[in-house]
């Protein structure tokens, strides 16, 4: 990357902006977005490990469609494993079913339905799909009326082998938006999952983070109190593909130790630690056995840190100088917070940053690991806390004596309620991926590059003014 000029003070994304240079490039779908840390992510798209964010339907969907979800280090390490599991064994083309018997009611099916961004429940009977139900088939009925009731039960199945084009044309043609998807050689059913119109299309375009097996790729944060390297060899041993070692100021020497004993302990394990915004910390990481380094300190939505303690920095100068050490050592780094656009990232990204962290941006989704709540106006939110505000500290704490607990409550830096809504035109993950990817492809073509590295390379970039942000926002109504 070259800056136009070199700035005196530190800066944030909005405060720089990138000029288009001479391209070759004839398309964005001729931008490989495969993330140069070589985890396996085919879009650089790493899921914070928020617990109100980070859970396995977050986890599968993001990996089906290139990312990697960070499962949050506060789980204990028995359920960790069996979500891993679950990840695991999910199909990495067609999504995850719900799936209910025909008995269950519209109430049950109501209250599962926003899990999923594809609104639909396959109604069962002995493993076999009988019918689907939508929302739209609860209007006029109440809420104990039994599926069987209610349900479409003119299937259309679709095969496990057909093109993605062929499945979208067929629902198409038949104006439904999801069909089960059907193994017809199987002697239990064999319902592998749904497919709808936007699954298709979004099949054709991403390609999931799998691992050496063909299995969606999933990662887990590891503490650094009690015995990290016996907990991340326990999770290694259940199938983590990724280790982030996290802490909120990473640069101190238990943050060293841990790093140093996780990878006596696991000499080929992938190793992410942090967080840090500084070569010194930077190197010490890598020094002492990191693989990547999580830079940002503050920038994140539900951080407080800054205002609490004056501590951190603004988050693109931190990823510059991060990156720039770490690429001299031969290693990575991950921008860790303070995106809030599609420009944030392809920014992150030129600045240096193999792959960019996301928090609070999806924690109003579908597939978010908080619960579906209504607003008194009936609009669905969810609520989003941080990873060091006192909610997480009590969930953090739980097996602590009550004084203990009490004591490490009065110091937070992290806000303990925000409700997140689910945007109507964009409630899921996958909307939010469209988004981002969209404008990064759209990035590379106007630096000319191909790929990241290519990126990171011809990307130009330039300081601005606060006015100068506020001319490139679009006006939605006159002025």
């Amino acid at each position: 990357m070259r800056l136009l000029h070199e700035p005196d003070h530190d800066l944030t994304y909005s405060d720089v902006f990138m000029v288009p240079s001479l391209s070759d490039v004839a398309s964005r779908m001729d931008v490989d977005l495969t993330t140069p840390d070589g985890i396996g992510t085919t879009i650089p798209l790493v899921v914070s490990n928020m617990t109100a964010v980070a859970g396995r339907r977050m986890a599968e969907t993001v990996a089906r469609r290139g990312g990697i979800a960070i499962l949050p280090q506060d789980i204990p390490v028995d359920v960790v494993g069996r979500v891993v599991a679950y990840i695991k064994q999910c199909h990495p083309v067609f999504e995850t079913p719900i799936t209910l018997g025909p008995d269950a009611t519209i109430g049950d099916a109501m209250s599962l339905i926003h899990k999923r961004a594809h609104g639909a429940v396959v109604i069962v009977d002995d493993g076999k799909p009988v019918g689907v139900f939508t929302e739209h088939d609860q209007e006029g009925v109440d809420r104990f009326t039994q599926l069987h009731a209610v349900m479409t039960r003119n299937l259309h199945i679709v095969d496990p082998d057909v093109d993605p084009a062929t499945a979208y044309d067929q629902l198409e043609e038949m104006r439904l938006n999801v069909a089960p998807v059907v193994d017809p050689a199987s002697n239990d059913g064999g319902l592998l999952g749904v497919i709808t119109r936007k699954g298709a299309l979004r099949s054709t375009i991403y390609r999931p983070a799998v691992d050496a097996e063909g299995r969606l790729l999933v990662g887990v944060a590891v503490g650094i109190n009690g015995d990290p390297a016996a907990r991340a060899t326990e999770l290694s041993r259940m199938g983590a593909d990724v280790l982030v070692i996290d802490t909120a100021h990473g640069h101190q020497t238990r943050t060293l130790s841990a790093v140093e004993a996780v990878r006596a302990a696991l000499p080929d394990a992938c190793i992410v630690a942090g967080n840090v915004v500084t070569a010194d910390g930077t190197r010490e990481l890598i020094e002492a056995g990191a693989d990547i380094i999580k830079v940002g300190v503050g920038p994140g939505a539900m951080c407080t840190t800054r205002m609490m303690t004056g501590v951190g920095r603004p988050q693109f100068s931190a990823v510059l100088e991060c990156s720039a050490e770490a690429a001299r050592l031969g290693k990575h780094i991950w921008a860790d917070g303070g995106v809030r656009f599609p420009r944030d990232v392809a920014l992150a990204l030129a600045g240096g940053a193999a792959n960019v962290m996301f928090g609070s941006w999806l924690a109003g989704t579908y597939e978010s690991a908080a619960d579906t709540l209504r607003d008194p106006e009936g609009r669905l939110y969810k609520e989003s806390f941080g990873m060091a505000s006192n909610r997480a500290v009590k969930n953090r704490t739980r097996a602590e004596s009550s004084f203990d607990r009490a004591r490490k409550e009065l110091f937070e830096e992290g806000i303990s309620t925000s409700r997140m809504y689910l945007d109507p035109e964009r409630p899921s993950v996958e909307d939010i991926i469209d988004q981002i990817v969209a404008g990064l492809r759209s990035a590379c073509t106007y630096a000319g590059a191909a790929s990241i590295p290519a990126f990171q390379e011809r990307a130009v970039v330039g300081v601005q003014s606060s006015s100068g942000y506020d001319e490139g926002r679009p006006v939605g109504v006159s002025w």
